[in-house]
């Protein structure tokens, strides 16, 4: 008998150590997106905002030429976020995808 007492216990070792090894690419990946920094960009870039791989928020830079309207201000930052949360949202998939995880 094999491994565990089944047959084909070489196979079930080899499955072990693959996932071990997916599992140590994943967490290298994880670990690679997190200490990622992204910026998004709106208003020809009066507006940045700075997200990690996590999307937690690092900053917002405002052009102060654009502080006297306050709406402007407001769809432009929205604009940057989601320009920074689509930059992690590919650069996830890069990374976590091919080992079929989702972050």
């Amino acid at each position: 008998m094999g491994f565990g007492g089944f047959p084909g216990g070489g196979n079930m070792q080899s499955l072990m150590n693959q996932a071990k090894k997916m599992q140590e690419q994943m967490q290298k990946a994880q670990a690679e997106l997190e200490a990622t920094e992204l910026v998004g960009v709106s208003g020809g870039g009066l507006v940045k905002v700075t997200l990690t791989g996590k999307k937690d928020l690092v900053s917002v830079k405002i052009d102060p030429s654009v502080l006297d309207d306050a709406e402007m201000v407001e769809d432009l930052i929205a604009a940057a976020w989601n320009d920074a949360n689509k930059q992690v949202d590919a650069l996830s998939k890069k990374l976590l995808g091919p080992l079929g995880g989702a972050f």
